[in-house]
C-alpha cells in the first residue's frame, strides 16, 4: 500500500462478498471505510446506520457490533458480530459487496476515489438470481452505472447513504426510504 504525497493510498478491497444461491437483492457500497478495512467486514463504523436500516427492512433484530453486550452480559466478539450480520443478510436473501475492487483513496472519503478497478460482479450474478441492485449512496450508484451496469443488465436503485457523513438523513427517514424503494418481502 503506497502513500503518495497527496495523501492517497492504493488499497485492495481485502474481504469477500456476502452471497449465496438464494440471494435476490444485491446491495453495493462504493469501497470499504478505514474502520471496515480494519475489521475486514462491511460497515465497520458503529456510527454507520447500514445494519440498523437492513434489520428494519428485513424485520429482524439488529445484529450486534463488536463489544455490544449479549444476553449473557458478555461483549460480542468481532467474529460473532460478523457471523450475525452475514446470517441476517443471507437469511433475508441479500447479497452485499462494493462496486470497487481496488482504488486510490484518501482515508474513507468516497469523494477521493480514483483509479478504480471495478469488482468482478459476475462472482455474484453468475451464482445467485439477483433481481434488484441497490446502491448505498450516490458514489456507489455512479460507480455501478459506469463500470458494472452493462455487465449485469440490471438498473440500480440508488438510495441515500447510510454513512454517518450523511447527517441530512436521520435513521427513521433512511429506513422509510430504503423500505419503500425495495420490496424486501420478495426476497
Amino acid at each position: 500500500m503506497a502513500v503518495s504525497d497527496e495523501g492517497y493510498q492504493h488499497i485492495e478491497h481485502g474481504f469477500e462478498p456476502v452471497f449465496d444461491e438464494r440471494s435476490r437483492v444485491l446491495v453495493l457500497g462504493s469501497f470499504p471505510s478505514v474502520l471496515s478495512r480494519a475489521n475486514a467486514f462491511y460497515y465497520g463504523n458503529p456510527q454507520n446506520r447500514f445494519w440498523r436500516v437492513m434489520a428494519a427492512c428485513l424485520g429482524v433484530p439488529v445484529p450486534p457490533n463488536e463489544g455490544d453486550l449479549l444476553a449473557g452480559s458478555e461483549p460480542a466478539a468481532l467474529d460473532a458480530s460478523i457471523a450475525a450480520k452475514r446470517a441476517m443478510l443471507l437469511n433475508g436473501g441479500v447479497a452485499l459487496w462494493d462496486a470497487t475492487e481496488s482504488c486510490d483513496i484518501k482515508g474513507s472519503s468516497d469523494a477521493s476515489i480514483r483509479n478504480v478497478v471495478p469488482a468482478h460482479i459476475e462472482r455474484i450474478t453468475d451464482a445467485a438470481p439477483i433481481e434488484v441492485v441497490v446502491c448505498n449512496g450516490g458514489t456507489a450508484g455512479r460507480l455501478y452505472k459506469r463500470y458494472l451496469q452493462d455487465r449485469t443488465g440490471l438498473p440500480a436503485v440508488v438510495l441515500p447513504s447510510t454513512s454517518p457523513a450523511n447527517a441530512a438523513w436521520r435513521l427513521e427517514r433512511l429506513v422509510e426510504r430504503w423500505h419503500e424503494a425495495v420490496d424486501w418481502a420478495v426476497i
